[in-house]
Formats: C-alpha cells, sequence, structure tokens
C-alpha cells in the first residue's frame, strides 16, 4: 500500500513551513487583548465599508454611486456597534465556533429591519432599499470566513511550534478512524488541543475515500497501516461510537504488530446519557483484545430475585462482591446489606452506593446495610439474616489468591469452605429463599489448596441442598475477571507504565477471562434460573495464552516488544516459572460429558459427584483441631479423597520449559 506522492508532499510542505509564519503567530498571540480587539474592530469596520460599496455597486451596476462618505461610515459602523454589543470581539478568535454566527445571523436580521425603518423615513433617499440586504450577506460572509481563517492559521502555526518540541510536551500526530459525525465532533473538540495534531481521516466507506472532512483527507481502511509510518502517527482514535466488537477487533488485528496506541469513544448510551462527551476519549476496552462476545443480560432474570426483595451479599468490599452490589441496587432491591471483614473495603463500597442513591431518585428508599463481620460466625450471620428479613444471599466472601493461600492452608479451607457451610447453614435457619455461591474454574481438578477449598464450598453446598429446606442452593463456577485484585491486566498495565518488563509464569499459561460486570451479572441471572443444588458454569469463551495477552497489550501501549530478535525494543517479557499450586491450563468442567446447557447462552450446567453432608461435616469439625497441629498432610489427604483430580506441586518439566523460554528470549 502506497500513500499517494501529493498527500505526502503536501503533509510535508505543511512541516516545513518557515520561520517568519511561527513569528508572526506568536507575535500576534502576545499582543495585549485589548490590542487584538482593536485590530479586529478596525478591520471589520474596513470590510464593513467595502462590503457597503460593492453592495452598492451591484445594485446600481457600475462602481461607484451617489452617496456621500458620511453616509456610508454611518451605514457600515453599525453593524459593528451591534457586534460589539452581542460580545462578539469579547470571544477568542481561534475560539469561533458555529453558535457565535448563529447569534450574529440573528443580529444581522434585526440591522435589516433597522435598515428598512431608516429608509422609510429618508433619512438617505439615494440608499436603495435592497443594498442592506446585499451589503449584510456579503458582510456576513467576511466573518464567518475571516474568523474560520484566523483559527485555522493559529491553531496550525501552534502545531508546527509544538511539533519541533513534542518530546518536551508530548505533542502527538493522531489518525482519527471514523469520518462520520462523531469524528467531525471528535476534531472540532482536539482543535484547540495542544497535545494532538488530527492528520488525516480513516473510513470504511469506499465512497469517501479521497474526500475531505474539515481540511482532513479520507484515507481508505487499508491504507491504515502504511499511514502510520508515512505521517509518524502516535494513536489512533476510534470515532465510531456504535461499533460492534467484532468490528473493533478487526481494526486493532490490523495493528497487532504496530507499537501505537488506540484510544475510542465512549458508546452512544453513553453519550445520550451525558456521562461523557463525544471528546472524551479513553484507552481500548481489554475486553477488545480478547476477542470475547458478550449477550445482553436477561432482565428478567436479574430481578427476580432482587427487585423489591431484601439482598445479602458477603464479601461485599472484593473485586467481585462490590460489583454484585452494583448490579442489586441497579435493580431496586427493598434493602442491601453489605457484609465484609474489612472495614476498609466495607467503607469504600457502602459509600460508593451512598452517593450513587443520593444522586439517583430511583434508589432513594432502598435501605443500605454496612455490616463488619466474619463468614465463618454462623450465630453472627443468622442474626443478620433475621434481622433484616434477607431473601437473597450472594456469597463472594473467599481468599482467592492461589500462592497466599498455599502458604496459609488452613487458614484457606477455614474460611473458604467452612466458611461457606456456616454460611449456607445460616441461610437455611433463616429461611432465606435463595443462596449463590461464587466459584472458581480453580476447582476443577485443583492443583492448588485455594483450588481445592473451593470445590469442597461446593460439595458443602451440593450437599446441604439435599437436605429438607426451603431455601435453593446455588453454584456459578467462572474463571478469571479482568480487573479484580490479582489479576495479570492491572499488573501487566502498571509494568507497562513503569517502563519495567512484563513478567509472565510460563510461556504456555493459558486462562479464561470476562468482565466483573458481565461476571457478576450472569451469577445473578444464573441464581435465579435454579432449583436446587445445581453447579452452573459460565460460558467463558476461548482460554487466551497469557503471552499473547502481554505482547497485545505492549503494542496497544505503544511500544515494541524488546526480544533477541529485537533487542531495539522498549518493553521485554520475563518468564519467572510457575508460583506454588499454580497450574498451566484452567478448564470450568471435570469432564467433557458431564455439561448440559440452559436456556441462557452463556450459563451450562455441571453434572458432578457429590457426598453425603456428613462425610463432609466429618472433615470440617477436625479443621481447628488440625489447624493448631498444623496437620498440613492430613488437609491434603482430604483434598485427594473429596476433590476429584486433585493434585498437589508442579513438574520439572514445567520448569525446565520456563528456563529454556527465558534463555530463547534473552
Amino acid at each position: 500500500m502506497l500513500i499517494k506522492s501529493e498527500t505526502k508532499s503536501a503533509y510535508q510542505s505543511l512541516n516545513g513551513k518557515s520561520g517568519w509564519l511561527q513569528g508572526i503567530a506568536e507575535y500576534l498571540l502576545s499582543l495585549p487583548r485589548s490590542v487584538k480587539r482593536a485590530i479586529l474592530l478596525s478591520i471589520d469596520f474596513a470590510l464593513s465599508l467595502i462590503c457597503l460599496f460593492l453592495a452598492l455597486s451591484l445594485r446600481h451596476g457600475y462602481l461607484g454611486n451617489h452617496i456621500g462618505l458620511l453616509a456610508l461610515c454611518f451605514y457600515a459602523i453599525i453593524p459593528i456597534i451591534g457586534l460589539y454589543a452581542i460580545g462578539f470581539y469579547r470571544g477568542v478568535a481561534r475560539g469561533f465556533f458555529d453558535a457565535v454566527m448563529a447569534n450574529v445571523s440573528q443580529l444581522f436580521f434585526l440591522l435589516i429591519v433597522l435598515y428598512e425603518a431608516l429608509l422609510f423615513i429618508d433619512l438617505f433617499p439615494t440608499m436603495p432599499r435592497s443594498a442592506p440586504i446585499i451589503f449584510l450577506f456579503l458582510f456576513f460572509i467576511w466573518l464567518w470566513n475571516s474568523r474560520l481563517t484566523i483559527r485555522e492559521f493559529l491553531t496550525r502555526l501552534q502545531g508546527k511550534s509544538q511539533q519541533r518540541t513534542k518530546n518536551e510536551d508530548g505533542y502527538e500526530n493522531v489518525v482519527i478512524y471514523g469520518a462520520g459525525e462523531a469524528g467531525r465532533d471528535l476534531l472540532e473538540g482536539l482543535r484547540n488541543s495542544h497535545k494532538y495534531n488530527v492528520v488525516a481521516y480513516i473510513d470504511d466507506d469506499p465512497q469517501l475515500t479521497g474526500a475531505y472532512l474539515l481540511d482532513k483527507k479520507i484515507y481508505a481502511a487499508d491504507e491504515l497501516v502504511g499511514l502510520i509510518d508515512e505521517l509518524d502517527v502516535a494513536q489512533v482514535f476510534l470515532a465510531i461510537p456504535s461499533i460492534s466488537r467484532a468490528q473493533k477487533c478487526q481494526i486493532i488485528d490490523k495493528l497487532s504488530g504496530i507499537a501505537i496506541k488506540i484510544k475510542e469513544l465512549p458508546s452512544l448510551e453513553e453519550i445520550a446519557d451525558e456521562k461523557v462527551t463525544v471528546s472524551s476519549m479513553r484507552k481500548v476496552d481489554i475486553l477488545d483484545v480478547l476477542d470475547r462476545q458478550t449477550v445482553e443480560p436477561d432482565a428478567k432474570l436479574l430481578q427476580m430475585n432482587i427487585k423489591g426483595k431484601c439482598v445479602l451479599v458477603t464479601g461485599a468490599g472484593g473485586s467481585i462482591g462490590s460489583e454484585l452490589c452494583r448490579q442489586v441496587i441497579k435493580n431496586q432491591p427493598k434493602c442491601i446489606v453489605l457484609y465484609e471483614l474489612s472495614e476498609f473495603a466495607l467503607y469504600s463500597i457502602h459509600q460508593e452506593l451512598t452517593i450513587k442513591q443520593a444522586n439517583t431518585p430511583a434508589y432513594k428508599n432502598i435501605e443500605i446495610i454496612a455490616v463488619i463481620g466474619n463468614v465463618t460466625n454462623e450465630s453472627n450471620l443468622l442474626r443478620i439474616l433475621k434481622l433484616y428479613n434477607i431473601q437473597t444471599v450472594y456469597h463472594a466472601a473467599a481468599y482467592k489468591h492461589v500462592p497466599m493461600v498455599e502458604h496459609n492452608p488452613f487458614e484457606g479451607v477455614i474460611n473458604n469452605t467452612k466458611g461457606t457451610y456456616h454460611c449456607a447453614r445460616a441461610a437455611i435457619k433463616a429461611n432465606v429463599e435463595t443462596f449463590v455461591l461464587i466459584s472458581t474454574d480453580k476447582a476443577v481438578r485443583p492443583t492448588n489448596v485455594m483450588g481445592a477449598s473451593k470445590r469442597l464450598a461446593e460439595l458443602v453446598c451440593q450437599a446441604l441442598s439435599q437436605t429438607d429446606s426451603q431455601t435453593c442452593i446455588s453454584m456459578v463456577r467462572f474463571g478469571n475477571v479482568l480487573g479484580s485484585s490479582g489479576s495479570v491486566v492491572p499488573l501487566f498495565t502498571k509494568q507497562i507504565e513503569q517502563g519495567k518488563p512484563i513478567t509472565v509464569t510460563h510461556p504456555d499459561v493459558t486462562r479464561y477471562f470476562m468482565t466483573i460486570p458481565e461476571a457478576a451479572n450472569l451469577v445473578i441471572q444464573a441464581g435465579a434460573m435454579a432449583s436446587g443444588g445445581e453447579v452452573f458454569v459460565l460460558d467463558m469463551g476461548e482460554p487466551v495464552k497469557i503471552v499473547d495477552l502481554a505482547h497485545r497489550m505492549i503494542h496497544l501501549s505503544g511500544f515494541d516488544i524488546k526480544d533477541a530478535a529485537h533487542p531495539e525494543g522498549d518493553i521485554e517479557v520475563i518468564f519467572t516459572g510457575l508460583r506454588d499450586g499454580e497450574k498451566l491450563y484452567e478448564e470450568l468442567i471435570i469432564g467433557e460429558d458431564n455439561v448440559e446447557s440452559t436456556d441462557h447462552p452463556l450459563i451450562m450446567q455441571a453434572l458432578e459427584h457429590h457426598f453425603a453432608l456428613d462425610e463432609l461435616e466429618s472433615v470440617l469439625f477436625k479443621l481447628t483441631e488440625k489447624q493448631k497441629q498444623f496437620d498440613v498432610p492430613w488437609l491434603k489427604q482430604q483434598f485427594k479423597q473429596f476433590v476429584a483430580g486433585y493434585q498437589e506441586g508442579i513438574s520439572n518439566d514445567n520448569l525446565k520449559s520456563v528456563t529454556e523460554a527465558n534463555n530463547k528470549n534473552a
């Protein structure tokens, strides 16, 4: 793909403007406001005289007229006085915009009436009645074009000045992808920016190729890659608010091997709700990098266990728990109880919901209660459940960081497994209608204590669901969520921002991903579909290779990968080896044949073996005693007995492959 030579040469010519133009711009900008206003007034008055003379000449059909100079000056100064009166000269010429000229057009309509009144009383008998209309039309054209020219002149010259010092103040050339209304509005919003210089448009519509929008050329989509090198583009702005995720992914794929930043406009919904403006750019959603398709939630399922009911969320201050709280309040419960052990986390989510309630009239009658508590304290849980007549419980409280739980095994099992047992038992005793456990893909054939403790928690819920109770107990299992504490995405982002190497545990490690909001609303929908004892599994899409995710994040941040083949790159990827208990691949179901579909396309049901409650209770009742003895072998023996596929540790082959990968990069 070649950029047309005339465009390239024109752009280079623009970049090579002589220094005297820059000097003019700096001189004009440095003048006092009063001096600049006087200059503009004088120029406009002179042009007003010229326009009036031309109007009379056009009316009479020859150059010249029978009106004296005093009369010409009187008529010519009237619009100048009117413009001054409406504040036209108080504005900044380089900040001119269409709304200003709308006021001017209204003024000129009134001036036509005034002129006609003056002619009616024969103040100047030799003035033709049509001359004022022609005069004001010509003068309006002058005002419009002169202000556009001034704005463009100063903007371009300021841009060239900043281009010469772009390393100092961050000036960057950008391309706008999308030559529609949003793209035009975005360029208008960036015109006075001292950071970005829009050099071109890109659009998929072949009918627009080669045309100009606001003096910027529109190129075809297949010219994008070559355009980046030719015009030294640092960022691509996606200005298509209605773009689908698949289309966005195609654009990102085109640029996958180029170190360039990609930002996007907010969605149409956010713009319509006035949460953001069309010029509010943001980084591309990491979900677009993963190419994960989502499904609109079922409003009926979302509201079934929430609307008008009393809801309790355990672990309310955590990543999933806090998002569940946000989703719950959206569906207008009667009350929501935030149950959390961390005082700071509880304070944060309580403040957030309280502010949201104050700003949203629909939430004003919702009672928001913050409770500090431990899920292992069954008596306290039972008291809270009865006190607030809780009907729905979302149990998100858990220790989830694999290496930490691996080194604190009993604390992990007591909190994750025994805590779930006490929470579910309290719900049964309080006649709670619905109890939903949030589980993890690490519970499937786990190689770590955290995963094993969560599978035991699932088994506890399955066993309790078989008892004679009114509580509908279900479990929802899913993989990694983007942006949660411990997630690789915020870690990689921080490392890239600091210019540090990205650390990946293993070259072959893969994970499932979804966003926190999507996970939370699917949890709520799955819980609403339950009849009791189900293990629901969320469709996480295709697993993502973590090293590929790292590479794409480096490119989207505008950097090059540094490795043996590219020693001049910016960011390198270092393999650190699998952590204690970490698996190369996560799974969502124990067996391929042990899953069936549901009415929701992203929610499946796993069919897995479970144990009698008394067998599990015999283990749970011994935990405190075994914790005092720190009898880890006993604990892991229980995992082997109850948790299908449990394996301990990682293999030497994995460590060997990490060493080989690092040697290859070096």
